[in-house]
């Protein structure tokens, strides 16, 4: 049986890796989003950067579950559009949730399912 995959914040954690600056810009952090999120043309631009906010929610985490309300807030847009973002990558199957009831935030799973890209006849060029 193969070895399962470790998060990337265990590995952190167990390294004990740290930061030596004071940039605030490095301090910051990063998030990287896959190419196929990027560059999937089905995806509205408000879907690519929410899914792009879940990734930086998710990266210390094993899981993520930023109410709609932070979401929206962190990423300058209403509740309404941030839910329809969501809506649309639970669509494209690339979000599950999983609804916590009574008050409590959402919980969402993260999928990378890369999509096998529809043949397009190519054009000769003469």
């Amino acid at each position: 049986m193969p070895p399962q995959p470790r998060h990337i914040g265990d590995i952190i954690r167990e390294r004990n890796i740290e930061l030596a600056t004071d940039d605030p810009i490095v301090r910051g952090g990063f998030t990287q989003v896959p190419n196929f999120i990027l560059k999937n043309a089905n995806l509205s631009l408000g879907a690519k950067v929410t899914y792009s906010m879940f990734l930086h929610y998710t990266w210390h985490n094993a899981y993520c579950f930023p109410g709609q309300e932070r979401l929206a807030a962190d990423m300058g847009m209403s509740q309404s559009r941030v839910s329809e973002f969501i809506k649309e990558l639970q669509t494209a199957a690339l979000i599950q949730i999983t609804r916590r009831g009574q008050g409590r935030t959402n919980l969402y799973k993260l999928g990378y399912v890369v999509q096998k890209a529809s043949k397009k006849p190519r054009r000769r060029i003469s």
